[in-house]
């Protein structure tokens, strides 16, 4: 959330830096869940797109979200934190987890340029 955050919300709230947190790792560190990287992205999604009450629509950050995701898979190989990390600390891995979020943020970067350009 720091990576992206950072630079397309005008200082994300403290709050929500706050909230991410027991996502890392793949939620408390579990190596579990979604990795912590992606679920950032995803949060700085509902951040610039998402709704603040069930009246709005909520389709144009599930849609983004959904490219994001997949973006993701496919670049990285997978979703979820645990084979990622296992790849990542190989001999020919990546060796950070640093280097799995800078490529999220890369890939979410991308998505979010292409969003204003035109519509997914």
């Amino acid at each position: 959330m720091l990576a992206v955050g950072g630079h397309v919300l005008d200082g994300p709230d403290p709050r929500s830096v706050m909230m991410a947190t027991g996502f890392a790792g793949g939620v408390g560190d579990t190596q579990q869940e979604m990795c912590g990287a992606l679920s950032g992205g995803v949060m700085v999604i509902g951040a610039l797109y998402g709704r603040s009450s069930l009246e709005e629509d909520d389709w144009p950050a599930l849609r983004l979200a959904t490219h994001y995701r997949e973006r993701f898979a496919r670049e990285l190989g997978e979703t979820r934190c645990g084979p990622l990390y296992k790849r990542t600390y190989t001999p020919d891995g990546l060796g950070s987890c640093a280097l799995v979020v800078e490529r999220a943020a890369r890939i979410l970067l991308e998505l979010l340029d292409e969003q204003g350009k035109d519509t997914l």
